[in-house]
């Protein structure tokens, strides 16, 4: 008994560990979407004032 209850335990920890995993990861994801479209618009912008000023 002990040792089905110590595989459950395990399985607990290792199932919290995936979470945390996933909910880093589709933070880092988000966060790196965010900076590339604040690049792109930065970029865009920055583009038009070239040629206003050429």
């Amino acid at each position: 008994m002990r040792r089905a209850q110590s595989a459950l335990e395990y399985l607990f920890m290792v199932a919290v560990a995936l979470i945390l995993v996933a909910i880093t990861l589709r933070v880092i994801l988000s966060s790196v979407r965010s900076i590339n479209s604040v690049i792109a618009n930065y970029t865009s912008v920055m583009r038009e004032k070239l040629i206003e000023n050429l």
